[in-house]
Formats: structure tokens, sequence, C-alpha cells
């Protein structure tokens, strides 16, 4: 026969259940939202923020902005002599932005690893648009239109 009890219990878990993991899920996404606007409203970003950004987006387990930073320089992915708090080049954006998501290079980005053929590459692989420089420092606005045309092309990679 049908209980009543059981069910009024069972029900309520499950709503229970439902209601912390939509609490959750709002919070993550805020925070997420969050630091996109952060991003987005930056005349220039960092190493470490490009790099504690990049990361995450990759799936690279990292602690906090610091650890993601050590970690990509640790790995060569950002070059040398530069801290956190530098200024973002366009050219070590692309070796990272490249290498966290292990993306093919043509042949002498494979021989070098340098970040000039990073930009190299991804203004071949018209990830990086219009006039630029591989000098130039790099707005929250114009690192998260690369990181979405890098996105996309990955995405496409996986589809074929």
């Amino acid at each position: 026969m049908f209980n009543k009890a059981a069910f009024k219990d069972t029900d309520m878990k499950r709503m229970i259940i439902f209601c912390t993991a939509f609490l959750l899920a709002a919070a993550a996404f805020a925070q997420t939202g969050d630091e996109v606007e952060f991003i987005l409203s930056l005349d220039a970003i960092t190493y470490g923020q490009a790099a504690w950004f990049l990361l995450r987006a990759a799936d690279i387990p990292v602690q906090d902005a610091a650890q993601a930073f050590a970690s990509a320089k640790e790995q060569k992915w950002i070059g040398e002599n530069v801290a956190a708090d530098d200024t973002a080049r366009l050219d070590r954006v692309a070796l990272l932005l490249m290498r966290s998501f292990n993306i093919d290079g043509g042949a002498l980005f494979r021989i070098t690893k340098a970040p000039h053929y990073a930009y190299r590459e991804l203004v071949y692989k018209n990830v990086i648009q219009g006039s630029t420089d591989p000098s130039m420092r790099v707005s929250g606005g114009e690192f998260l239109f690369i990181l979405g045309r890098a996105l996309s092309l990955i995405e496409k990679g996986n589809q074929k």
C-alpha cells in the first residue's frame, strides 16, 4: 500500500538537497560573474590575473592567483623575468594560453616554445585579431575576447 509519511519524508529530503544544490550553484555562478566583470573592468591585466583565470579555465587545479602564477612560471608557460604584478604582454599571454590549453603550434613554436611564436601562431589561427603587437599590454576585454576565440578553436578541434 501507499505510505504517505514515507513519501513526505523522502520528498522533503529531495527538496532540501535540491535547494542546497541550487543555492551553491547560484553562489558559484555569481562569483564567476563577479570575476568576469572585474577582468572586463581592467585597462591592463597582470600576469598573476592571467594565470589565475586561464589555469582555472583549463581545469588545472590551483588554490589562488599566487599559486597559479608560480605554477605557470615553473612550467615555463609565461617566460622568464616577469613578476605576478607586472602588466601582461600579448605575446606572453599567448604563450600561457597555448601551453595551458595544450594548443598545437607550428614548427618554430614546437622547437622554441617562445612567446613570439605563440603570438604568431594565435594570429595565424585567427584567435588574436586586428592590429596588434606582441609587446602590447592586454586589457581585460581583449583578454576575455582572446580566451573566447581560443575556446571556440579548441571546441572546433574536438568536434572533428
